[in-house]
């Protein structure tokens, strides 16, 4: 199997993961009660040791090796803290604010944000894929948080700001390690990653200090979180990311909010009427239309 298929089926997968993973986070929220940023700081804190416990068994070098390089250091701490640890709280908090359909699709304008730093990184104007794809994202967005009536918000402020937020931390998380990557495994570099979001975060909320209703459903949807939508995913998004690259491996996981829509409409009975589809369906169209770019390029 070649790296570009490994590369594809890598983005796959954890779309998929993520997409599930919005709609329990979702469920934990709104029927159990659960603290997001108590699972925040479980979350990461876990997954974290359990990646590190993993390549120091595997003998990996690079778990203390990256430490004696002083800016790969400096590089880890700020991507722990602008990267993972963002991307992951103000995903999840978006979730609790409104619901996992609006704040996955608001998250994937990411693919747009990352397509304008590219074309201002090489100092080449958009083309027309990218000039488009800008204005369905616009179109896609202002109708999914007002249903077409602009003087009315179908989600808080405070919810469109963490899910616009997130979708900035996505396009950081993407692109940001790049360079990390090529130098050290993945593992190592997620690893830290997440133990030190979880450390830095448990001044926020302690992992003990744990509140809502915590039955055999809760445990079980915290632990897919944990085990497959955050130390699976994580991991091999930043293969996908090291295979076949940081923009086809965002625009791949366009599965992810289509995957979340569907479960939180169908599962959590989450309300979505047509105007919310049209306004999904624009920012999808943009991330298919940077796809073309991408291979018009290539």
């Amino acid at each position: 199997m070649g790296d570009k298929v490994k590369g594809f089926l890598f983005a796959v997968l954890a779309a998929i993961l993520w997409g599930v993973s919005g709609s329990l986070g979702q469920f934990l929220f709104q029927e159990k009660a659960i603290n997001v940023e108590w699972l925040i700081t479980v979350r990461m804190l876990i997954t974290g040791v359990l990646l590190l416990f993993l390549a120091l068994i595997g003998k990996n070098k690079d778990v203390w090796r990256l430490w004696s390089n002083r800016k790969h250091a400096v590089q880890l701490l700020f991507f722990s803290i602008a990267g993972t640890l963002s991307v992951q709280y103000t995903y999840f908090a978006a979730i609790k604010e409104s619901n996992a359909a609006t704040a996955t699709v608001l998250q994937y304008i990411a693919p747009v944000l990352i397509a304008i730093y590219l074309a201002i990184k090489t100092k080449k104007l958009p083309n027309n894929y990218t000039l488009i794809s800008v204005f369905l994202a616009s179109i896609g967005t202002f109708l999914l948080v007002t249903h077409g009536d602009i003087n009315n918000l179908s989600i808080s402020k405070f919810a469109l700001f963490l899910g616009l937020i997130s979708a900035v931390s996505l396009a950081f998380y993407t692109l940001y390690p790049i360079q990390l990557l090529k130098v050290y495994s993945s593992s190592v570099i997620i690893g830290w990653s997440m133990l030190i979001g979880g450390f830095g975060f448990s001044f926020v909320k302690a992992p003990w200090d744990y509140e809502g209703i915590f039955d055999y459903q809760s445990w079980l949807s915290i632990g897919f979180i944990i085990l497959f939508a955050t130390l699976l995913a994580f991991y091999v998004f930043s293969i996908a990311i090291k295979l076949i690259g940081g923009q086809k491996t965002s625009l791949i996981t366009t599965i992810e909010p289509l995957s979340a829509t569907l479960l939180a409409v169908f599962w959590l009975n989450t309300p979505y009427v047509l105007v919310d589809w049209i306004g999904t369906c624009c920012i999808l169209m943009t991330l298919l239309l940077l796809g073309l770019s991408k291979s018009e390029n290539t």
